[in-house]
């Protein structure tokens, strides 16, 4: 059972052997919307504890809809929070702060999105004065730009970094001009980086007993997804352009139409080409000049496609990938949402969540020894408020204090945005 430390932080019980990687670990989620808060989910998908402070209004996420969840969040923010206990906390008014600082008594991680300046305003920066109150703190922030630079302190998103970085200048086609990508590559990288950090820091805190800070940026992650497209630039001084679904230094590696839809093949070698010629019978390519190696194949790249796609025609793209990849060919059907995550191989991989009812995408990152599990549904803004609180050593009548002053705020269901 949790108890309380003379300070009034709690105390957490000792982590089973049998739980989770990072049993034991509290971590302070004040973060919203994407990056910081896919950080604390991966990091209590595997065992940590995770406390979500959340502003009066909530994270902005929970508004991101339609769909919405049966509490009226949007489907989004369930993505992002499953696992996590919420307190809705005033953070302007410093009654709020000195909740805030209770919590970090007990914390191990802190991950935050704030703009950069904002803690330090708060009196609660982390070199001014949370690494000497608390050295076994890792702070993790996580923002568009960092704090300083021509670029410092401003704010960042997805899309925008995308077009910044130069991601949208190699996402689409001559005809359609640059794209966004359709998912938050950005942001979501982010994420994993900001986790990356964290487990570097705790790796390190275990030699040395004390914390750091960590830093993630937007724009460093939108840099760091340009492979190979940096690496071609660097040496050749030729500017990337677009190109499809077609990669700048492989072929065939691209999209192609069958008979019956569309596939995605993945050549990398001359004897996987030679192999994929043999399956579509089609040996005459693996022996035509223009074809004969990468080289050949990417100055010839149009004639292949046309080669490949008159070959395809006769075949069902379910069928044909089956036997290109039982023959060491990587090929995959071109599919939708619903079919990638309703397709066998998903189901085995567990994949799919369902519990509480809330339903998501499961773990990505599987140890076999202390297997990681997606938490309980996500919470309601401020659900966990008095739990959280009375674990600090607030009593009933503090608790009500607060929350008349609206210090503390919950919401069961907010409604959904007409």
């Amino acid at each position: 059972m949790t108890g309380v430390t003379p300070s009034g932080a709690p105390t957490r019980p000792a982590a089973a052997p049998s739980g989770g990687s990072l049993a034991g670990l509290r971590v302070l989620d004040l973060s919203r919307v994407l990056a910081g808060p896919l950080c604390a989910q991966m990091l209590g998908d595997h065992g940590a504890e995770v406390i979500k402070v959340e502003p009066p209004v909530g994270d902005e996420s929970r508004r991101f809809g339609p769909p919405y969840d049966d509490s009226g969040d949007a489907a989004y923010f369930g993505a992002l929070n499953r696992g996590k206990r919420s307190i809705g906390l005033d953070l302007s008014r410093p009654e709020g702060r000195a909740v805030l600082v209770r919590l970090i008594e007990g914390a191990d991680v802190l991950v935050e999105n704030f703009l950069p300046g904002t803690m330090e305003r708060w009196n609660l920066g982390y070199e001014q004065v949370l690494a000497a109150r608390y050295p076994r703190l890792i702070y993790c922030t996580v923002s568009g730009f960092g704090a300083d630079g021509p670029l410092g302190g401003l704010p960042g998103y997805d899309a925008v970094l995308q077009a910044m970085c130069g991601l949208m200048s190699i996402n689409g086609t001559p005809e359609t001009g640059p794209l966004r990508i359709g998912v938050p590559v950005v942001d979501y990288l982010t994420g994993y980086n900001a986790l990356t950090g964290v487990l570097l820091a705790l790796a390190v805190r275990e030699r040395t007993g004390r914390g750091q800070r960590v830093e993630a940026t937007l724009f460093d992650t939108g840099l760091s997804l340009l492979m190979p497209h940096a690496s071609n630039w660097l040496y050749s001084g030729r500017t990337p352009q677009l190109l499809g679904s077609s990669h700048p230094n492989i072929a065939p590696y691209d999209r192609y139409a069958a008979g019956d839809g569309e596939l995605f093949l993945g050549v990398v070698s001359d004897a996987q080409f030679r192999r994929f010629c043999e399956c579509v019978a089609r040996s005459d390519l693996a022996d035509d000049a223009r074809f004969a190696d990468n080289p050949a194949r990417l100055h010839n790249r149009e004639a292949l496609r046309a080669e490949i796609e008159r070959s395809l025609a006769a075949f069902p793209v379910a069928e044909l990938c089956e036997k290109l990849m039982r023959h060491g060919v990587p090929a995959g059907p071109v599919n939708n949402v619903p079919q990638a995550l309703t397709q066998p191989h998903s189901t085995h991989r567990n994949m799919l969540v369902a519990q509480e009812g809330h339903r998501s995408v499961g773990l990505p990152v599987k140890l076999s020894a202390n297997p990681g599990r997606p938490g309980h549904r996500p919470p309601r803004l401020g659900e966990h408020a008095d739990e959280i609180l009375t674990e600090l050593g607030y009593d009933r009548a503090a608790i009500d204090a607060l929350r008349s002053a609206s210090v503390v705020v919950s919401r069961s269901a907010p409604p959904p945005a007409a």
